[in-house]
């Protein structure tokens, strides 16, 4: 079976036993079990734009052997065995059943279906002549980690709303449940504040970019820029949730703050730098304009946050809280006073301090904090939990501390990093990291123990986008790569990333690029790049981290 990611158990039906397919028609009908509707309108949704079947509703027990069925259930023991998102696929020559352990598992299930159905499934209209048999077998299957994300950076280059909703279909294909929406930043601030209207108004627009290398002087001379506003984001959730996906929201702090502070001056620190004359950063890296530690500014994103929780209802919420410069407040006597007061030992506490204050504020409403592994260097709740991107070690570290962790090192699953050697990649930054490197990364380091292991709750690939402009520099940088990742997150690889079949992978990648063109992905051929993403002559450089 050329299924990506590569499913537990895959039994095909003996040729002596029966009839080894099952063809869906024009009569197919979808038998959804109470609780199943949801999926099962976003099945037939899928299925009828390919076929051109209508898919007709029928009460579950009408659904076989009388008329052929897709039958949906849920199956509570599957869920006690398994948990929710394992899912049983069985298809003889009645019709197809589809059992979940909860919602998620009936969607990954329907997800396989459309695999096992070929290329033309994924298609937005029916093709002449097209056939829909379905092999007669049965799948088990649940996944590895239960976060299997993707950071998605809207804020070096917004993507408009139609674009983060087709890239969430793409997530939902390859079975990944975790959007990490990455909002603001130094270069634009992308989440509508009712009570600040200048953070979108001032803060989503860059007067120009850079093209190319953060130590390059080359600028495009176009402004830059979009928001999305509180429906925008409410639509966005609602789309993921439907796909059993989670939106995630990061909100950087103390650091990464430019746009916020060219919105609002007052945040900045005024007695060192004319925070006025400031624009949205249109350099790439970090800038050295942060936050500054008044009771004011602290305030103010309290407000920001209770937007953002109104408006996002996952557990966790990300507060940044990496690269944070600490010349300014070294310079500040604002700064420096705050931190007499408090008692602290210097500036690297006053960061640990603002995230702890927020860390704080985010539980006593019922959430959680996440934030990328600097927030350890000053103590955290037992409930917060650490993105590692500095390689594994602060996933190491926070792990043993009991803290929950989500690993994504920069040097194996930052996909903006180039994905072959040679100058003619695309703005060719970072480590080189192929296809086969993202597909022999283990995200649990074997330093830990089983109990330390066990606070790996999953993994993520990072798309950061100075160097994608565009839905289609995403496809190309994500892909085929981020179907690799995919396999990685939910199928029960060897641990030994040696021992992994890569020849299987790569067979199966084969098929899989055939369901990609049939979505519209524009991922990165076999050979190399397309003619229109090339970049002559340009060495690259490691990236400098979120």
């Amino acid at each position: 079976m050329d299924l990506i990611p590569a499913p537990r158990s895959v039994e095909l039906l003996a040729r002596d036993t029966g009839p080894r397919s099952f063809l869906l028609g024009p009569g197919t009908r979808i038998a959804a079990a109470e609780g199943t509707e949801g999926v099962a309108r976003l099945l037939r949704a899928e299925l009828s734009a390919a076929t051109g079947f209508p898919f007709d509703a029928c009460a579950p027990d009408d659904g076989r052997p009388e008329a052929p069925a897709v039958s949906l259930e849920l199956d509570d023991d599957l869920r006690a065995a398994s948990g929710p998102e394992a899912y049983r696929l069985t298809v003889d020559a009645h019709g197809v059943l589809l059992r979940g352990g909860g919602l998620p598992g009936l969607l990954h299930a329907a997800q396989t279906l459309r695999q096992l159905l070929g290329p033309q499934a994924y298609r937005r209209a029916p093709l002449p002549g097209a056939t829909w048999a379905l092999p007669a077998v049965t799948i088990d299957d649940a996944p590895r980690f239960g976060w299997r994300g993707v950071l998605l950076d809207v804020a070096r280059h917004f993507l408009p709303k139609a674009d983060v909703l087709r890239f969430l279909d793409l997530m939902a294909a390859h079975k990944l449940n975790v959007l990490h929406l990455h909002l603001t930043d130094d270069q634009g601030w992308r989440v509508e504040i009712a009570r600040h209207p200048r953070l979108t108004a001032v803060g989503a627009w860059r007067e120009r970019s850079m093209v190319g290398f953060r130590s390059g002087d080359r600028r495009d001379d176009r402004p830059h820029g979009g928001f999305y506003t509180r429906d925008d984001l409410r639509e966005i959730v609602a789309y993921a949730a439907a796909r059993q996906i989670t939106v995630v929201p990061e909100i950087d702090l103390p650091g990464h703050n430019q746009a916020a502070i060219a919105a609002y001056p007052e945040l900045g620190n005024t007695d060192v730098v004319d925070t006025a004359a400031l624009g949205v950063w249109t350099d790439w890296g970090v800038s050295p304009h942060v936050l500054n530690a008044s009771d004011a500014t602290l305030r103010f994103f309290e407000e920001v946050l209770e937007e953002v929780l109104d408006v996002f209802p996952s557990e966790f919420v990300h507060l940044g809280g990496d690269e944070c410069p600490k010349e300014q407040w070294k310079a500040s006597p604002a700064a420096q006073a705050r931190i007499a007061e408090l008692g602290l030992s210097g500036e690297d506490e006053l960061q640990s301090w603002i995230i702890r204050h927020f860390d704080r504020w985010l539980a006593d409403r019922g959430r959680r904090l996440i934030g990328w592994d600097e927030i350890l260097e000053g103590g955290l709740a037992p409930g917060a939990a650490v993105s590692s991107w500095r390689g594994y070690e602060g996933g190491i570290a926070a792990a043993r501390a009991g803290h929950d962790v989500v690993m994504c090192p920069e040097q194996h699953v930052y996909l903006d990093h180039r994905q072959a050697p040679g100058d003619d990649e695309p703005i060719p930054v970072g480590y080189v990291r192929t296809t086969e490197d993202v597909y022999r990364f283990e995200p649990v380091p074997p330093e830990l123990d089983p109990a330390a292991a066990a606070h790996v709750i999953g993994t993520q690939a990072n798309l950061w986008t100075e160097f994608m402009a565009s839905a289609r520099d995403i496809d190309y940088r994500a892909f085929p790569r981020l179907a690799a990742f995919a396999e990685v997150a939910w199928s029960d690889l060897p641990r030994d990333p040696a021992a992994r079949d890569w020849p299987d992978f790569e067979r199966r990648m084969a098929v899989h690029r055939a369901r990609l063109d049939a979505l519209g992905v524009e991922y990165r051929p076999p050979g190399g790049p397309h003619p229109w993403q090339r970049w002559p002559g340009v060495a690259g450089r490691p990236s400098d981290g979120p």
